[in-house]
């Protein structure tokens, strides 16, 4: 299974920080692993059905919503707090109870998605012009099979796949 690593070093002497590596993402594929409280098939038939939704839906919206993390994340930091939901067209006088029930909604959804080292992880949308730089170099250089596992290989021919134009 897919798992977003957070501010981890590794330990590797290349990888040197003055602020315990705060913000750094990466993702580590581990077969063995199930996100928690989760079981193999309900995990797996979540993460594909995201899937499937971005691969229909992206020549209309070209990022992926950061699905996948927010699947994890929902397991790892789930919200606390059941909160009433406010429908503003609805209701003709909004009072401040309601506003305050809208914003300590939005917070705690936002809470969720909070790394454990403070920051907000997301989709960078730059891999489409960083990835043939990174597979030409590795290639050239005879460490592609070394550094690229046959899991990331394959996630990014899906995500080529999935952000290529879209045919005439």
């Amino acid at each position: 299974m897919w798992k977003l690593k957070i501010a981890e070093g590794g330990g590797s002497p290349w990888l040197r920080t003055v602020n315990g590596h705060v913000g750094r993402q990466f993702w580590e594929f581990d077969p063995t692993e199930v996100p928690l409280g989760s079981t193999d098939h309900e995990i797996i038939t979540e993460i594909d059905k995201a899937r499937e939704n971005f691969h229909n839906n992206r020549f209309h919206k070209k990022h992926s919503s950061d699905l996948l993390m927010r699947i994890q994340f929902s397991k790892e930091n789930p919200s606390r707090v059941v909160l009433p939901q406010v429908k503003v067209k609805d209701t003709e006088d909004i009072t401040e109870d309601q506003v305050t029930a809208m914003l300590r909604r939005a917070i705690s959804f936002h809470s969720t998605l909070q790394a454990h080292d403070g920051h907000w992880p997301g989709d960078y949308g730059g891999p489409m012009f960083l990835m043939p730089g990174l597979v030409i170099t590795l290639s050239i250089v005879g460490a592609l099979n070394a550094v690229l596992s046959k899991e990331h290989k394959h996630e990014m021919c899906r995500y080529i796949y999935n952000h290529q134009a879209r045919p005439v």
